[in-house]
């Protein structure tokens, strides 16, 4: 189990979806206390996908914004989870002491298909960061 005293940054590059998606679902698992953020190295706006299969689940993402890392409290990070192989080679390096956690999770962005598998895609990415943060989190 992963504890973190202050908060948690997910980071991904675009922070339209894996990101948004942790936020969301760490927000509804993770301790009220617990201080919960994420970013974009370069920040897309959150994908309407994320949204709708997040709501699928009753967590409601839809208000949430796509931020860059100078749009997070960052003496408030004390965790920092890299969400895919670009935001884990570029993490900024922090002021203090941050521990850093990668998850390689692929885009669900780039998924192809009908649309019922670009919400395969969506809906597989969602549950395997439920996954993770079930059990290297809680």
């Amino acid at each position: 189990m992963v504890v973190s005293k202050k908060g948690i940054l997910f980071l991904c590059s675009g922070n339209s979806c894996r990101s948004q998606m942790a936020e969301g679902l760490a927000r509804k698992m993770l301790p009220k206390d617990k201080k919960i953020f994420s970013a974009g190295l370069e920040p897309k706006g959150i994908h309407p996908m994320a949204i709708k299969v997040m709501h699928e689940i009753g967590i409601d993402i839809s208000s949430q914004k796509s931020k860059s890392l100078s749009d997070i409290p960052i003496n408030e990070i004390d965790m920092v989870v890299t969400l895919c192989g670009d935001a884990a080679e570029r993490c900024p390096i922090f002021p203090r002491k941050v521990k850093r956690i990668h998850w390689a999770i692929e885009d669900p962005a780039k998924a192809q298909g009908s649309e019922e598998e670009v919400v395969q895609a969506f809906r597989k990415v969602r549950d395997k960061i439920k996954f993770y943060i079930e059990n290297k989190m809680v």
